[in-house]
C-alpha cells in the first residue's frame, strides 16, 4: 500500500480532475467544502482571471484546492503547418462559408511562468498541479517555499520516476481511459500508454510518494479497485461533467446522455496534442491522429472556427467533447451530492 496522502489534509480521498473548458471555480468550490478537493484549470486563464478566481476561492472555500497549469513547451506558430492545415481543412471551411483571413491563430494555452508564480504568491496556494512534465526548477523552488504540495501527471512508469526524482510530492497516475489530454511528457509515443489497472501498480511499486489513480473510475466499485491496487486515493472528471457547478455546453451534455458517449477516441486534431473525448464528425474524417496537425497549441483556433459555425446549426461536428471511456457515473446532481456518494466506497 502507498502512503496516505495525508499531507492534503482531505477527509475524502477523492481529487476532482481540472477540466479546462467546462469548469471554473464554483465546481472546485462545491467538492472541496465537501472534504474531497475541487481542481481549478488554470491553463487557459489570464492572469487577471487566475487573479479573479482566486480571489472566489479564498472567499468560499477554506478547503485547499488545487490549482491545475500546463507544462509545454512554448513554440513559435509554424506558418507551414498552418498552411498545410488549412489546406486539410479547406472543405469544411468552403462547406461553412468561413473566410479563413479573418480566423485569428493566436491561442489562450499559456505554459506556467514566472508571471503566474507572481499572481499565486499573493495566495500562497497550498496545492498545485501540473500536466505535460514540469516547469523548471526554480519555479517548482519557489512554489514549495511557501508550503505548497506539488503534483504532475505521469502515463508511463519512466515519468513516474521523473516526477519523483523532480520534486514532486504526489504522482497522479493517469490510465489510457482518461479523458481529455494525455499528461505524456517524455514521449510522444501512443503506444506506450497503458490503461490505468496495469499502471497504477507499477508505479506503486517503484515510488515511494503517493500515487492517485485517475482514468476509467467513475463510480464506487471504480474507487475500490484503485485503492485495491495501492493508489492512496482517486481522480475523477468525467462523472462531474452534467453537475450544475460547470459551464459543460447542451452538444457535450447531450452526447454524455447518448449512445454517442459509448465510443471515445485519443485525438489531436483538436489541439495539436492527444486527448480522448466522443467520437465525432472531425475525428471520423480527419482521423483520430493526423500527421499533419500542427503542434500544440495552435490547431485551436482554426478547429474553434468551424466548431462555432457548427455548433450554430446544434451539431457537434467540430466540438471537442472530452470524457473518459467511462462515463456510467455522469449524473445530472449537484458535485457535492455526487462527491458524498462517490465517498461511500470508502
Amino acid at each position: 500500500m502507498n502512503p496516505p496522502i495525508n499531507l492534503l489534509n482531505l477527509n475524502i480521498p477523492i481529487i476532482q480532475a481540472p477540466m479546462a473548458g467546462v469548469q471554473g471555480s464554483q465546481l472546485a468550490i462545491a467538492v472541496s467544502n465537501t472534504g474531497a478537493m475541487g481542481s481549478l484549470p488554470c491553463a487557459m486563464l489570464t492572469l487577471e482571471q487566475l487573479h479573479q478566481e482566486l480571489i472566489t476561492i479564498e472567499h468560499e472555500s477554506k478547503n485547499p484546492i488545487n490549482l491545475n497549469f500546463f507544462c509545454h513547451k512554448k513554440t513559435q506558430l509554424d506558418d507551414s503547418e498552418q498552411v498545410i492545415w488549412f489546406q486539410k481543412l479547406q472543405p469544411f471551411f468552403d462547406e461553412y462559408k468561413i473566410d479563413t483571413h479573418h480566423i485569428n491563430l493566436e491561442t489562450n494555452r499559456q505554459p506556467f511562468s514566472q508571471a503566474h508564480v507572481d499572481v499565486l504568491a499573493e495566495f500562497k496556494p497550498k496545492v498545485i498541479s501540473f500536466h505535460f512534465g514540469l516547469p523548471e526548477p526554480h519555479l517548482i523552488e519557489q512554489l514549495k517555499s511557501w508550503g505548497a504540495t506539488i503534483l504532475s501527471s505521469a502515463t508511463t512508469l519512466e515519468e513516474a520516476l521523473y516526477l519523483q526524482n523532480h520534486q514532486v510530492d504526489i504522482i497522479i497516475a493517469q490510465g489510457l481511459e482518461a479523458g481529455g489530454h494525455r499528461g505524456m511528457f517524455l514521449t510522444e509515443d501512443l503506444t506506450t500508454q497503458v490503461s490505468t489497472l496495469a499502471l497504477v501498480p507499477q508505479i506503486v511499486e517503484a515510488v515511494t510518494v503517493p500515487v492517485i489513480a485517475a482514468g476509467g473510475i467513475a463510480n464506487a466499485q471504480g474507487i475500490k479497485a484503485a485503492m485495491a491496487l495501492g493508489a492512496s486515493g482517486v481522480q475523477i472528471g468525467t462523472s462531474y461533467l452534467l453537475c450544475p457547478e460547470t459551464n459543460t455546453s447542451l452538444l457535450h451534455r447531450q452526447a454524455l446522455l447518448s449512445d454517442e458517449a459509448k465510443h471515445t477516441a485519443i485525438t489531436n486534431i483538436f489541439t495539436g496534442r492527444p486527448a480522448r473525448g466522443i467520437v465525432n464528425k472531425a475525428m471520423r474524417q480527419l482521423g483520430f491522429i493526423n500527421s499533419f496537425t500542427p503542434s500544440f497549441p495552435y490547431a485551436t483556433p482554426t478547429m474553434s472556427a468551424l466548431r462555432k459555425e457548427a455548433e450554430a446549426k446544434g451539431k457537434n461536428d467540430f466540438t471537442p467533447l472530452w470524457a473518459g471511456q467511462n462515463t456510467s457515473g455522469c449524473t445530472l446532481i449537484p458535485a457535492a451530492e455526487l462527491t458524498k456518494l462517490l465517498a461511500k466506497a470508502l
